[in-house]
């Protein structure tokens, strides 16, 4: 059998149509399991399936079924499933993926109400295993079954109650309150080994494989929901459905977190060129962004993301972001201090009271300031002392301890003091870390009893301890939901009708500036002309300098073939500029159909600002905003969100980019209006939301003044977005 490291297709017609949550009871729940394809020989998939619930203490019956054997594991074998006497709850297949459909029949025969197909050969080989999967389908759709797989390693559950274990995984982690869904098989043996090493207890595990039916979201609403699910993990490979799955991330997000690895960070071959916005978005910062506006915490490694998933087995959150340092060696402290300081947390300075207890009880080589440096004489009872000092600050939102084996000192002994200190102050989280090659391990059980995350090395530590503050902080913020504008819809549409009807694939640009109009977002003023003395009229009309800008279906790049001239002072510079820019597109492009000129007011003062959109195949519309002007793919200084956005997110857009300071106002100079920006980003979003007929827009730069903005340049691309950028899409 291979692993499975399927592709996700998002408009997979095979997805099940309706995914009630509690219809996957049947799955981690069953009173009854029937292995079909159960094997004699150890070391088969089938064999290893029955010899994993029976090793493991399943609290129900076990049927294998082989048509060639008596019995298996020494319990009676069933030529078929229609043969088991009783009920079967369910079934999991490891036959040769030919006999899988006539074995998903014989389970609908039997009333199975849960199927999982560990077998391989199907969507992930090619066309026509694709074809057998859309079989596959239809028959679990024709009997009302669930399907977990194909091409999976299956799932258990370590509920007392069921102990299922009904994957070919050689491990079975210990129980705990995290539950994990991975994409991809080969990960999820890994991460239960993992799981096991570091003592993480897991709740249910779950692979899913092609999933053509039982999904990511499907299964976050069922742990939603599950009193003994505490943290949600996910490997994903792919996203299907992003907006169904924001929908339920929002929501399940705010009652326990989730903790998502997706892999895949590279972004070549996902740009669009098309567009300054197509460039500067790419997949992963797309993943980015909605991760970020539904509260799920994204890790980069799985390393990381077990990092975090003992960060939050501490009972409390940090209350704020200032952290008290307690160790015995100035290196560890200067380490974690640093992290702090990059991971946005607050090494804070005690209270006079707390240095006067800390100066009383340390000697005069000690280090009693923030971070506190005990010294290597230090020992167990000193990291109590030191702990329960420092907790007891009001100043000090959480703690780090950080411990380096010295001569005589157990890390046991440091461990047990740590959990002692904590006990007395449980509403302060605390992180510890025990260097040294055998510091974690011999430490790690009680800390792990006392809710205390431990970690060998420090910025591992201080990574946890500020996404557990970040995570407070999504958790606390007001609910928005989008604001809707009043808007002139109807315009828009008629644009775009008549645009398509042209077969243009870009809007003029006196149509994208009356698209933006139409929506509220404000633009320069403008005059079209056609000749050279309008354009002197529309120039004295607009008044001071002001630019000429061609006006062609045929061309795109204006800049590039000299379409544009800035900075015409006067009559004259405008006459000679309007033959000029005529005499350049003859000569440069003498087939574009030249409509007229646009004169437009020449500006210097302002913040140049991009805004924008572009399409993502799978994500569907991706908003940017930031830094604007002729460097903005230089800097690259943007951030991104998936529409709609609240009013909050457009803000949080705002301040997200690097130049953020500039926009404030320095040395002296006045700050542009954020409202006006915040409300322009919202508007945009709204019009690409409403419209799916636009494909991308560039509005750079967008011109930001201390009252006001203003639009001075914008491009709309016509072309419908694939559907499953659509909030209707439901595969997931």
């Amino acid at each position: 059998m291979s692993m499975p490291s399927p592709s996700d297709s998002p408009t997979d017609p095979n997805r099940c149509p309706t995914s009630m949550p509690s219809s996957l009871t049947p799955l981690f729940q069953p009173a009854s399991v029937a292995v079909i394809g159960a094997g004699r020989s150890p070391g088969t998939v089938g064999w290893q399936v029955v010899d994993n619930l029976i090793r493991h203490g399943f609290q129900g019956a076990v049927y294998p079924v082989n048509p060639e054997a008596r019995f298996v594991h020494s319990i009676p074998a069933w030529r078929s499933v229609r043969e088991v006497p009783g009920d079967v709850d369910l079934a999991v297949i490891t036959l040769p993926k030919e006999l899988v459909l006539d074995a998903v029949d014989d389970c609908g025969s039997k009333g199975v109400p849960g199927v999982v197909v560990i077998s391989a050969g199907f969507r992930e080989t090619g066309e026509e295993g694709a074809r057998l999967e859309k079989l596959l389908m239809e028959r679990i759709r024709r009997h009302g079954m669930r399907l977990v797989g194909p091409n999976c390693m299956g799932l258990l559950n370590t509920d007392p109650a069921h102990s299922l274990n009904a994957t070919f995984a050689p491990t079975m982690p210990p129980p705990g309150g995290v539950s994990f869904l991975s994409q991809s098989g080969a990960m999820g043996v890994t991460i239960l080994d993992y799981a096991a090493e570091y003592g993480i207890g897991i709740r249910n595990f779950i692979s899913v494989g092609n999933k053509p039916d039982v999904s990511g979201n499907d299964l976050l609403e069922h742990w939603e929901t599950d009193p003994g699910t505490r943290v949600i993990l996910m490997y994903l490979e792919t996203f299907g459905n992003p907006r169904h799955f924001t929908r339920i991330a929002r929501r399940v997000a705010r009652k326990k977190p989730i903790i998502v690895v997706k892999s895949g960070r590279s972004v070549a071959g996902a740009r669009a060129a098309s567009s300054h916005t197509g460039a500067l978005s790419g997949k992963d910062s797309t993943v980015d962004a909605l991760l970020a506006q539904c509260g799920v915490l994204r890790a980069d490694t799985v390393e990381e993301l077990f990092d975090l998933a003992m960060a939050f087995n501490t009972p409390t959150l940090p209350k704020g972001n200032r952290v008290a340092i307690i160790t015995n060696a100035g290196g560890p402290g200067i380490i974690v201090a640093d992290a702090c300081e990059a991971e946005g947390l607050v090494v804070t300075d005690f209270t006079p009271e707390t240095l006067t207890r800390l100066k009383e009880v340390f000697p005069e080589e000690a280090s009693v300031r923030n971070p506190v440096d005990m010294i290597a004489s230090a020992n167990a009872e000193s990291y109590r002392v030191a702990l329960e000092i420092v907790l007891a600050d009001p100043g000090v939102d959480a703690a780090i301890a950080a411990f380096v084996p010295p001569l005589g000192v157990r890390q046991s002994d440091v461990a047990q003091a740590i959990v002692e200190a904590v006990r007395a102050h449980p509403q302060t989280p605390v992180m510890a870390v025990l260097m040294g090659r055998d510091g974690l391990p011999e430490g790690r059980a009680e800390l792990k009893g006392a809710g205390v995350p431990a970690y060998i090395f420090p910025e591992s530590a201080v990574r946890a301890l500020a996404t557990l503050y970040r995570y407070r902080v999504w958790k606390e913020r007001p609910v928005q939901a989008p604001r809707r504008f009043p808007v002139d819809d109807a315009a828009v549409k008629e644009i775009l009708d008549k645009a398509e009807a042209e077969g243009r694939s870009h809007l003029l640009e006196p149509e994208a500036y009356a698209v933006l109009e139409s929506y509220g977002i404000p633009v320069t003023p403008h005059q079209m002309a056609t000749s050279e003395d309008e354009a002197a009229e529309a120039a004295a009309a607009l008044g001071g300098p002001v630019v000429l800008k061609v006006v062609s279906p045929q061309i795109l790049h204006k800049t590039e073939l000299g379409g544009v001239i800035l900075d015409l002072r006067d009559e004259a510079a405008v006459r000679a500029g309007y033959r000029e820019l005529r005499e350049r597109i003859d000569a440069r492009e003498p087939e574009a159909k030249v409509l007229g000129v646009l004169v437009a007011p020449f500006r210097r003062d302002g913040r140049e600002m991009i805004l924008g959109m572009s399409s993502d195949p799978t994500f569907g519309p991706v908003l940017v905003f930031g830094l604007g002007g002729i460097y903005v793919e230089t800097f690259r200084d943007v951030a991104f969100r998936v529409p709609p956005v609240t009013l909050q997110e457009a803000q949080e857009m705002i301040r997200e980019i690097r130049s953020f300071p500039l926009l404030e106002g320095v040395r002296g100079e006045e700050g542009v209006c954020l409202d006006t920006v915040a409300e322009a980003i919202q508007r945009l979003a709204q019009l690409v939301v409403d419209h799916d007929r636009i494909a991308s827009i560039d509005v750079n730069p967008f011109l930001a003044f201390p009252r006001g903005g203003m639009a001075l340049d914008a491009r709309v691309e016509v072309g419908r977005r694939a559907p499953s950028g659509r909030p209707g899409s439901v595969r997931a």
